[in-house]
């Protein structure tokens, strides 16, 4: 695994990105990358454009999270995808997780059946641009649910502290997604988690208010009503 700074657009990382294949044992979870590389270049991401498959290291343990940035846009994705799901570890089957999240872009019906039967858990679905694309994303979803998922296992990453999408309109896409009655994640630039979280594009009081809603909202979706009332 390479680690390196690297600008990109008009910002520096605040922290080292790696690059490379990766394949790290943690207790009872097994990390790995399996591609490099993202046609789109999008100004918040930090991931080459240059297309790298490694190919799928010897699997140890029955959860695996995948790291690679966007595995779906790779034409081999379903063939890698199903190799996957081919796996076991003491006779037993293997569950994955996309952590990085799924671009709408590249989600097929195919994709997300196959997602859904080779045991992909802890649907992450990006929405990390404007309000206006919820057409797009809810049809995305709506391939999603078709595979077999239910609302409770998908959660919309959405980038927060960012100069893409301002406070109000991340408040127009939580309001869908209360519509639509899946879990949001607040991801806040550059991988920045609270408490350390600071102001760049947002105001704190920004980052924070979103941050609070979000959390209620997501345990609406969980327990259908307020726990702390």
């Amino acid at each position: 695994m390479q680690v390196q700074q690297r600008f990109h657009k008009d910002i520096q990382l605040l922290k080292p990105y790696s690059y490379g294949s990766y394949n790290k044992v943690r207790g009872n979870k097994q990390a790995i990358r399996i591609t490099e590389g993202c046609p789109h270049n999008c100004s918040n991401c930090y991931e080459p454009t240059e297309i790298k498959i490694f190919g799928i290291p010897e699997i140890e343990r029955n959860h695996v999270l995948i790291y690679d940035m966007n595995l779906l846009c790779k034409k081999e994705a379903v063939k890698i995808i199903e190799e996957l799901g081919l796996k076991r570890v003491n006779n037993k089957v293997v569950y994955y997780e996309l952590v990085c999240g799924i671009d709408y872009r590249f989600l097929t019906q195919e994709i997300a059946d196959a997602l859904h039967v080779n045991r992909f858990k802890k649907i992450r679905y990006a929405w990390d641009g404007r309000y206006k694309e919820q057409r797009k994303i809810k049809a995305g979803l709506n391939k999603l649910l078709k595979a077999g998922y239910k609302r409770k296992e998908i959660m919309l990453f959405m980038l927060c502290n960012y100069k893409i999408v301002s406070f109000d309109e991340n408040m127009l896409k939580l309001d869908l997604a209360k519509i639509w009655n899946v879990k949001v994640c607040d991801c806040y630039f550059d991988g920045v988690v609270f408490p350390h979280v600071i102001s760049r594009y947002w105001t704190m009081k920004e980052c924070v208010t979103f941050r609070k809603k979000v959390r209620k909202h997501n345990q609406l979706v969980n327990f259908g009503m307020d726990p702390e009332i």
